[in-house]
């Protein structure tokens, strides 16, 4: 099994090749924004009351898997606040005084927008508690018993953090957001609408009853979708004159090894694994990625939560158990090509 799992097709990681595609797709308006409704409507009206006060909105916070819209709705704030955004990530701010050039090159009203923000590590990220709850910078000139401190004002700004991994967060820096968000999976229905759109801006011509079929193998995460979507796309573009009928979409996804449930080879190869080696289970995570070739790390941060998710792994006090569910998916397991007339 292929141990670089940001380059599997239904990888909820953005991939480099993948930027100019999701800068085109990416919504810039909240009315354009698909699913989340609850937060859209408390993002509405705490925007719409900073603007009446004439104030940079409060500090935000969100957090959630992988490709579910944390970035496009970061740039949706600054777009619908009329703001001028700056972006960086928690790895690339190694010292304090790095933070301390980001800051000081802000202007009234900027956003501030850090992705992987649990990455920071505690020295810069106390530096970060006065910017954020009483726009100061505290500088210490010198050391030891002749050191000083000097307090600089900082124009008043909103910190937008994102981060996949909102428990690796201290408790003194979640408490500085005044709104935090937890971004859910989308539903089949949600990412049909994405998928719509998305299809609209590239100007593929799509069979209606073909979204939904993609939207089913998308892991209910839009990222995703709209990468499966590229792919039936260019399939289409070879073998059917760029046009998409449900037999398309059933052959590209067979040709990238999607099955029903969204699962590839990788995932398949997890659950068979424990089934065919360990009798179904229980297992446990070293033998695991023992036996696959695996690290830990990717078995329970990358497999394991969709496959939970759907019902098809148990995770115990004893290992890894497959379901019936899962068993039977393995045991039927074969992708349903619509027949040419």
């Amino acid at each position: 099994m292929p141990n670089n799992n940001d380059q599997r097709i239904i990888s909820s990681k953005l991939a480099n090749n993948e930027l100019d595609l999701d800068l085109n797709l990416r919504p810039r308006e909240l009315k354009n924004f698909i699913g989340q409704d609850k937060i859209k409507e408390n993002l509405q009206i705490f925007m719409s009351a900073a603007k009446k006060r004439e104030e940079p909105l409060e500090h935000v916070l969100l957090f959630g898997s992988p490709g579910l819209g944390k970035t496009t709705l970061a740039h949706i704030i600054a777009n619908e606040m009329g703001a001028n955004m700056k972006i960086t990530t928690g790895p690339a701010i190694e010292k304090s005084g790095d933070l301390a050039a980001i800051l000081t090159n802000l202007e009234e009203g900027d956003v501030l927008f850090i992705d992987e923000i649990h990455r920071l590590n505690r020295t810069v990220e106390e530096v970060l508690y006065s910017a954020m709850e009483d726009f100061v910078l505290d500088i210490v000139i010198g050391k030891g018993p002749s050191a000083k401190t000097l307090r600089l004002d900082l124009p008043k700004f909103t910190l937008i953090g994102a981060t996949t991994k909102v428990s690796h967060l201290s408790s003194p820096l979640r408490d500085r957001f005044g709104n935090s968000y937890h971004l859910e999976f989308y539903t089949d229905e949600n990412i049909g609408d994405i998928l719509k759109r998305s299809a609209q801006i590239l100007k593929v011509k799509f069979a209606e009853n073909c979204f939904l079929d993609i939207a089913r193998r998308s892991r209910r995460t839009p990222r995703i979708a709209n990468r499966l979507l590229k792919r039936v796309r260019d399939f289409a573009e070879v073998k059917n004159n760029g046009s998409v009928n449900a037999q398309i979409v059933a052959e590209t996804l067979e040709m990238l090894n999607v099955d029903e449930l969204g699962l590839d080879e990788n995932d398949r190869l997890i659950l068979r694994t424990i089934l065919e080696k360990f009798s179904g289970g229980p297992v446990g995570l070293n033998t695991l990625s023992a036996a696959t070739g695996e690290e830990m790390e990717a078995i329970e941060d990358v497999f394991e939560p969709f496959l939970i998710q759907l019902g098809l792994l148990n995770r115990t006090s004893r290992g890894r158990i497959i379901t019936d569910k899962a068993k039977e998916h393995l045991k039927n397991y074969k992708l349903r090509i619509p027949k040419l007339d």
